[in-house]
């Protein structure tokens, strides 16, 4: 972000305004001793040897599906038996997506670029972290590759994604990019949010976050356009490991599902996570695995790993029930999820953990209201000096998404009750009734002269 949001460069120490919400850490599984690892979220470089010709990590995909321990713990095998995210259309705003990974190549659809330096179809890397998008993108749609399941989508080496049979839309964010010609991400965020609406998203993975709870005002109209056409948003808590101790825009805007991690006895993770009370339900976000670029593999963390599954989740429950509004599958991911941590919504868990099976098949009451608030009442209420956004006005290309911000936005903040228990403070109360004494006692003399 720029300077009038105040967004700390967090993306491997370098300075480019959003954070991706999870680091990748490059492993080839065949390759051992294992090493004492850094805390989850921080980037780092392993296997100790240099990787097999080609730099990149060695093709063991035989065992990866064991790891993805989520697929068992939350429920994802159950959902299959439902659906498998077929017809649905995940949009991947990140740093790019290796299309012709073993994994991917069925389920990644023509992209786009918004950064200005990319692969005009999203498929090229970018940034300091270019294998980000693919790790993200097999985790929500992920097909395998090898012999075909006989007892479930997709095949039986490689990564199987939550929703193996949605598709991916690439859509590259340059993050971290020096280079001349790059964007600003004031203007990239809004352009790729709209690229996605336009060309039939119905849910968007952003796995990315920032270290400011406010937004640039040039983002309003982009997400209230997502709200418009009922397209979801899944975006990141961020992680303490990557320095964000609080939930950061996008994450913040009101109609996003924001994503927390848990650990794997499901206590909130310390370092793949954060806290806030945009919350809305947490999931895995440590001991993940995913594609790397190059048909490899590799051992990650954080909420940028999480996300995916809940994006995916949402497509499980689009297909299954395709009459819901973005804010009714919403409703469902976070009315099924487990209560944890404190009774009832609370910052560290939102509503709960993650049920994928739950979401998709339990009997949910739909409601009209979306519990994640809208953004376009946000705006009503928060910039008196414009009109409310036309949303459908605009077109992707429209110039006027990507304006200078000229006033940053400031989420509502919850204020105390003046005293604490709720009552009013004994001072009123006290003046109060001397004034009624007083009127009393008036009234008496008054009806004595009269009755005289």
């Amino acid at each position: 972000m720029t300077g009038r949001t105040r967004a700390r460069a967090l993306i491997s120490g370098t300075a480019a305004g959003l954070l991706l919400a999870g680091a990748a850490a490059a492993s080839s599984f065949a390759q051992e001793p294992a090493v004492p690892r850094p805390a989850p979220s921080i980037p780092v470089q392993t296997p100790v040897a240099p990787p097999p010709g080609g730099g990149k990590p060695s093709v063991e995909g035989g065992d990866i599906q064991q790891r993805e321990y989520w697929l068992d713990d939350y429920g994802v095998r159950d959902a299959w038996k439902t659906a498998t995210g077929k017809g649905v259309k995940i949009a991947v705003i990140d740093t790019g997506v290796d299309g012709s990974h073993q994994d991917l190549k069925a389920a990644v659809q023509p992209g786009t670029d918004v950064s200005g330096v990319g692969q005009a179809d999203g498929r090229k890397g970018l940034g300091s972290e270019p294998e980000h998008g693919t790790l993200v993108s097999s985790l929500v749609a992920g097909r395998g590759h090898g012999a075909a399941n006989e007892s479930g989508p997709g095949r039986r080496q490689g990564i199987l994604g939550v929703a193996p049979d949605a598709e991916i839309l690439p859509v590259s964010l340059g993050l971290g990019v020096q280079d001349p010609g790059v964007k600003s991400v004031d203007e990239q965020i809004p352009q790729a949010v709209r690229w996605a609406v336009d060309h039939g998203a119905d849910v968007i993975n952003m796995s990315v976050g920032s270290d400011s709870t406010a937004w640039p005002q040039s983002w309003d109209s982009a997400f209230a356009y997502a709200e418009e056409k009922n397209v979801l948003v899944v975006a990141a808590a961020g992680n303490r490991g990557s320095g964000l101790n609080q939930v950061g825009a996008p994450a913040t805007i009101p109609g996003v599902l924001t994503v927390g991690g848990v650990d794997r006895s499901g206590r909130a993770s310390w370092d793949s996570s954060s806290q806030g009370i945009s919350i809305a339900v947490a999931g895995p976000s440590e001991d993940m695995v995913g594609a790397m670029p190059g048909n490899g593999y590799a051992e990650w963390s954080g909420t940028s790993a999480t996300v995916p599954l809940v994006s995916g989740t949402a497509a499980l429950v689009k297909q299954e029930h395709p009459d819901l509004t973005a804010g009714q599958v919403a409703q469902r991911i976070v009315k099924t999820a487990h209560d944890a941590g404190d009774k009832g919504k609370d910052p560290l868990y939102g509503y709960g953990v993650l049920d994928v099976a739950a979401a998709v098949t339990a009997d949910v009451e739909t409601a009209e209201e979306n519990p994640l608030g809208s953004i376009r009442h946000w705006i009503q209420q928060n910039r008196p000096q414009s009109a409310s956004p036309s949303a459908s006005a605009a077109a992707t290309t429209a110039k006027g998404d990507t304006e200078q911000v000229t006033q940053e936005a400031t989420p509502p903040v919850a204020q105390a009750p003046l005293n604490e228990t709720g009552a009013l403070p004994v001072v009123v109360l006290a003046s109060f009734g001397v004034v009624v004494a007083g009127l009393t006692v008036a009234a008496v003399l008054h009806i004595r002269r009269l009755s005289r």
